[in-house]
């Protein structure tokens, strides 16, 4: 029958619900809330008060589009951490009850680690486009901007990491400025497009080792745009586009400039990406001219499993599953679990 996980995925605004059969993908469900677009962000308590609403259907429909019944289930992968804790917790007591219900292993996953894995989930015609270890990892997305070493599936080591802000969170709060709804990325991405990159200059941090720094680039957004305001009222809007070039190549170089470095001192030439920022096209576009030039070979997850999902967290129980490593039910969440 083969080894069956049910992964569940509710770390911010998405409950996700996804069936992993001996590494393949059977279904991958996703249920967003678009009700945070009026704040400007997430908003904990409705986030949190979503998930309760969506998590039974999303797991209902998951398990009925894999043609899987419950009995068949070999374990219970969830996210612990990181992420909101009110949302975390729903995920993580309906996986509890679950496995208890059942008799079978639960399975706590990190949720910066799942990402990750996200780059061995299995598709037909596919096996062979997976990373070798060891091998570079890129994690960016709205919380988290990390280079990781990945020995294993299960052995990981954090190189360097933003000190402050995350790119994502970079991205959209700049988009903010210039009137873009949340999430912003997305929109700057598309704008960026059509805009010319080096119309415009931004601070970039100076760090001598691994790390990266997105505030000073924040400040330098914001100040530049405040001054051009008292010349021009509607420099926003006719320079929208190219503003969004100019961020984008600044975020990228940031980004690529450590990821240069950390190839250069590990040896290292097998570079994956992870995280939702891992979609965005001048990234991509940055990664693949990079490769031809050092000889790297890159792998990106699909899109559907870049931005947050429970294939991801079902692709990591499925390993811990092989290497029993199971946890009890006294387990609580942890808003602020690293890898």
């Amino acid at each position: 029958m083969g080894v069956l996980i049910l992964g569940i995925e509710s770390s911010c605004d998405d409950t996700s619900a996804s069936v992993v059969k001996d590494g393949y993908v059977l279904s991958n469900v996703m249920a967003s809330q678009e009700v945070h677009q009026r704040y400007g962000g997430v908003v904990p308590e409705l986030a949190s008060r979503a998930h309760q609403q969506n998590i039974i259907p999303v797991v209902d429909y998951a398990m009925s589009s894999a043609g899987i019944g419950i009995e068949k289930l070999s374990a219970v992968a969830f996210t612990r951490g990181p992420g909101l804790l009110g949302s975390l917790l729903v995920g993580t007591s309906f996986s509890k009850g679950l496995a208890l219900s059942r008799n079978i292993p639960l399975i706590e996953v990190n949720h910066l680690q799942a990402h990750i894995l996200a780059h061995f989930i299995a598709q037909e015609g596919k096996e062979d486009d997976q990373p070798k270890f060891p091998f570079l990892c890129l994690l960016v997305s709205g919380g988290h901007t990390q280079l990781v070493l990945v020995n294993d599936y299960l052995d990981m080591k954090i190189i360097g990491r933003t000190i402050d802000d995350a790119a994502g969170e970079a991205f959209d709060k700049c988009a903010k400025v210039l009137g873009l709804r949340y999430p912003g990325g997305p929109k700057m991405d598309k704008l960026a497009a059509t805009g010319d990159a080096e119309a415009f200059t931004f601070s970039k941090p100076s760090l001598p080792d691994l790390n990266y720094s997105f505030s000073g680039l924040k400040t330098s957004f914001l100040y530049f745009i405040r001054d051009q305001l008292k010349n021009n009222a509607n420099f926003i809007q006719d320079r929208k586009n190219d503003l969004a070039a100019s961020l984008q190549k600044t975020i990228i170089d940031i980004l690529m400039d450590k990821l240069i470095v950390a190839s250069r001192n590990t040896g290292i030439t097998q570079i994956g990406i992870a995280g939702g920022v891992a979609a965005n096209s001048g990234l991509r576009t940055t990664l693949f001219n990079e490769a031809k030039y050092r000889n790297w070979k890159i792998f990106i997850p699909d899109f559907n499993y870049s931005t947050d999902n429970a294939a991801m967290v079902a692709i990591t129980g499925y390993y811990k599953y092989l290497a029993k490593d199971f946890t009890k039910q006294t387990i609580v969440p942890d808003a602020r679990l690293n890898i």
